[in-house]
C-alpha cells in the first residue's frame, strides 16, 4: 500500500489509486461535488489514470470477469453513480443553504471567487452548464449548488447529472484505458511509466478555460438576492 511522503501526493492520482483504489476512487469523486471541498482534487486525471488501472481495480475488488471491457464498463459505471450523487447532494445543499455560501469567509476548503465563477458559467450555458461543468475543474463543484440555488428543475438536474456523469465517466476512463492497450501493442510504451507528463497534458487542457476567463474573462461578481 502506498504512503503518504509529502503534499505532492495530493495532486498524483496514482497515490490514491495504490493508497485506497477502488472505494477511494468513488469516495473522491463523490466528494468533489457531495462535500464540494474536492476542487483541488485531481478528478480528470484521477478518472484517466483509473482506466490505465480498470482491469486490476475490479480484479481486487470483485474478483475478474474475464473481459477488459466489462471490468472497464463496470469501474466507470460506478464512479458515474459516485458523481451523480455527488452533484445530487450539491444541489440539495444548494437549495437549503446556498445563498448564505455568498456571506461565507474564504477558507483553505472554500474560496467564493470559485462559486461566483460557477454562477457566470451556469448563467451562460443554462441547463446544459450541468452536463458541461462536468469536464471542468473547479466549476463541477459549485455548478450543482448554483442550480440548486436558482431552484433549476430537479427532473432536468437528474436528467443532466445522469448524462454528464456517464459521458465524463465512461469517456476519460475508457479513453485511459484503451489509449493504455494502445500505445503499449503498437509502439511498446507504457503509459504507467509516463504518468507525470500525462497528469500535466490533462491539467493543461482541462484548466484552460479557467485560466482563459480568469486572465481576460470580467471581474465583475453577479449580483444575488438577499
Amino acid at each position: 500500500m502506498e504512503h503518504f511522503e509529502s503534499w505532492k501526493d495530493l495532486l498524483n492520482p496514482e497515490f490514491y489509486i495504490k493508497m485506497g483504489g477502488f472505494w477511494l476512487i468513488l469516495f473522491i469523486v463523490f466528494a468533489e461535488t457531495g462535500l464540494f471541498v474536492g476542487f483541488f482534487l485531481p478528478g480528470d486525471s484521477l478518472l484517466f489514470v483509473s482506466g490505465i488501472y480498470a482491469v486490476e481495480l475490479i480484479n481486487e475488488t470483485f474478483g475478474s470477469t474475464g473481459s477488459d471491457f466489462l471490468d472497464t464498463a463496470i469501474l466507470a459505471t460506478c464512479v458515474a453513480i459516485a458523481a451523480i450523487i455527488g452533484n445530487e447532494v450539491g444541489y440539495w445543499f444548494g437549495r437549503k443553504t446556498g445563498p448564505a455560501l455568498y456571506k461565507r469567509e474564504d477558507s483553505f476548503l472554500f474560496k467564493k471567487k470559485y462559486l461566483y465563477q460557477a454562477h457566470d458559467f451556469f448563467e451562460q450555458h443554462g441547463a446544459l452548464a450541468v452536463i458541461m461543468a462536468r469536464f471542468l475543474p473547479i466549476v463541477r463543484t459549485f455548478t450543482p449548488i448554483v442550480a440548486g440555488i436558482v431552484k433549476m428543475d430537479k427532473g432536468r438536474f437528474l436528467i443532466d447529472n445522469i448524462i454528464g456523469a456517464f459521458l465524463w465517466s465512461f469517456s476519460l476512463i475508457f479513453a485511459g484505458h484503451y489509449l493504455d492497450s494502445l500505445f503499449r501493442n503498437q509502439f511498446g510504451i507504457e503509459l504507467k511509466a509516463h504518468l507525470e507528463l500525462i497528469i500535466i497534458i490533462i491539467v493543461l487542457i482541462t484548466t484552460l478555460p479557467i485560466i482563459i476567463k480568469f486572465f481576460f474573462g470580467k471581474k465583475e461578481e453577479p449580483k444575488t438576492e438577499e
